[in-house]
């Protein structure tokens, strides 16, 4: 059975209306918040792994809150999803003069430089170019995000050696401050720090939200290997020395390394 976008729409009126489902007829605005930033990161974690069939499955859960969202809305007379396709259909091509007009851009950075130009003439960044960046971002996300609209209007070192001296004074000082052992400046310091490797991720062109999910996924999996070994051996981790743990380690990470080369 072929399935197009009003069939959809209409399994989400049903799953709403009369003898529809009562959980789905509970839901509110408010009480999704949740699921939308569950499927999105779910599907960030599919992208990541390169998995196709994965990837479709969660941009449809990802469209199934996009479409709630809307039936909502409806219900409430307050917009349709008609309305949201149009809205971005027309940004799209307002915001892209270069494809659908006669202006001439060459590069990605003059159609970024555009962009902001026209965010600002639509009254989504009055004050200040730094306005509009989501305060709900992850901290690293977010951090990214102001650092480039800084960057864009000449707020940037120059080379990354610049950057790694900087780098190097906040160590200086989050180290003072831990030999103080005041523990509000070394909250500010460590923060420091991180803000300087958020613009050093900048300079070698690496999302520091990416870089760090990685490296997670690798210390869980790593981690794992530890856990399985020490079962097989009828051990527990808390029965472990710190050697015992750091070879297991030292395996996992061999292998992970034979992984990736094969």
């Amino acid at each position: 059975m072929r399935m197009d976008f009003q069939d959809f729409l209409e399994i989400m009126e049903r799953l709403r209306g009369e003898g529809g489902c009562p959980w789905d007829k509970e839901q509110t605005k408010e009480t999704l918040k949740p699921f939308i930033l569950e499927e999105a990161h779910e599907l960030i974690e599919a992208i990541d792994r390169g998995n196709p069939e994965k990837i479709k499955e969660e941009l449809g859960d990802l469209l199934f809150q996009i479409v709630f969202q809307c039936q909502i809305a409806k219900e409430k007379r307050e917009f349709e999803v008609s309305e949201v396709i149009e809205n971005i259909g027309k940004k799209l091509i307002s915001r892209h003069p270069h494809v659908f007009g006669e202006e001439q851009y060459r590069t990605a950075d003059e159609v970024i430089l555009h962009w902001e130009e026209h965010k600002k003439r639509e009254g989504k960044m009055r004050s200040s170019i730094l306005e509009g960046v989501p305060k709900t971002l992850p901290s690293l996300l977010r951090a990214q995000r102001l650092q480039n609209r800084a960057a864009r209007v000449g707020f940037d070192w120059e080379k990354i050696e610049d950057v790694l001296k900087k780098l190097d004074e906040e160590l200086k000082e989050f180290k003072k401050a831990l030999k103080a052992k005041k523990q509000k400046e070394i909250e500010h310091e460590l923060g420091d720090i991180l803000f300087m490797l958020v613009n050093l991720s900048r300079f070698v062109d690496v999302n520091p939200e990416d870089a760090l999910r990685k490296t997670i996924g690798r210390f869980v999996t790593r981690f794992n290997f530890i856990e399985k070994h020490a079962a097989q051996n009828g051990k527990k981790l808390s029965e472990m020395t710190l050697e015992e743990m750091d070879k297991l380690w030292d395996q996992a990470k061999d292998r992970d390394e034979d992984e990736e080369k094969a």
